[in-house]
């Protein structure tokens, strides 16, 4: 059974009204008319291949669904989809990046959070949970919340919920894709470990940044993260590739990273499930 192809203008108008915009807005700038624009959103005129890339570059229209307007247009599309297995340069600079960061966890993730590249750190962090959870492809955002998973050690449980929701609400505004939006029902749905309330704002890193803190058998450690994307991609799946590193928020976390470290070097337990989630 063939899908019918929705028409360039029902999805040129679909993304304006998504980013907010009038057809006033988009036409100054984008430097056209508003005449010209609602010829376009009606299918009265047909757009040029420049200006449907003019118009998705300045809606900041994700790379894949570019191709979509351009196909809805009648053209090919500008931007290719390639594993990264193919891109060679590209995941030489990714695995670099993250094995500079050791001892610290750094991975890269797909747009549906799913981990492509890992420098497996710290396998203690991963200790308790569920195999299945670890096998691949392995989701970051369920492995750090399912009730198999990390959630149940993840000690400010409550405030990284409440972030990873808004991270996953704000990917759904800029892209609606079914599979985040089954991912935020997924994740809201999990139950709060019992006990585990809304921490207070102290002295710590959560007065100005939401740490991912989690309880090892070695003690609390509390992480910052940072996210980092490819600034120029004409890839579509670098385009959607996320490198999430985590940072120590305090030194209380350097010392038991240093110990993690020093289990992992000689071999103590943890280099099993780091195979397993490497």
């Amino acid at each position: 059974m063939m899908t019918q192809q929705v028409p360039f203008g029902v999805l040129l108008r679909r993304w304006r009204e998504r980013r907010r915009m009038t057809q006033a807005d988009l036409a100054l700038g984008a430097e056209s008319s508003t005449r010209h624009l609602s010829c376009l959103e009606t299918g009265r005129s047909q757009p040029s291949r420049e200006m449907v890339l003019h118009l998705a570059d300045h809606l900041e229209i994700p790379l894949r669904d570019q191709n979509m307007l351009l196909l809805a247009a009648g053209y090919a599309p500008a931007f290719q989809e390639r594993p990264l297995a193919e891109l060679e340069s590209a995941r030489i600079a990714i695995g670099q990046i993250l094995q500079a960061h050791k001892p610290y966890p750094a991975f890269a993730v797909d747009r549906h959070w799913n981990v492509v590249l890992s420098n497996s750190a710290l396998p203690q962090l991963y200790e308790g949970c569920s195999p299945d959870l670890l096998r691949q492809p392995i989701n970051a955002v369920r492995l750090i919340l399912h009730p198999l998973g990390m959630g149940p050690r993840i000690v400010n449980f409550v405030e990284w919920r409440a972030h990873t929701v808004a991270v996953l609400r704000q990917q759904i505004e800029t892209r609606a894709d079914p599979g985040i939006q089954a991912l935020l029902a997924e994740v809201t749905a999990y139950p709060a470990p019992a006990g585990r309330v809304a921490l207070a704002a102290g002295d710590g890193p959560q007065r100005y940044a939401t740490p991912l803190q989690i309880s090892t058998r070695l003690g609390t450690v509390s992480f910052l993260n940072t996210n980092t994307i490819f600034g120029t991609p004409t890839d579509i799946t670098l385009s959607e590739l996320s490198l999430e590193m985590l940072f120590p928020a305090d030194e209380h976390t350097v010392a038991i990273v240093k110990s993690m470290a020093e289990e992992e070097a000689a071999g103590l337990p943890g280099d099993a499930r780091l195979q397993q989630a490497g």
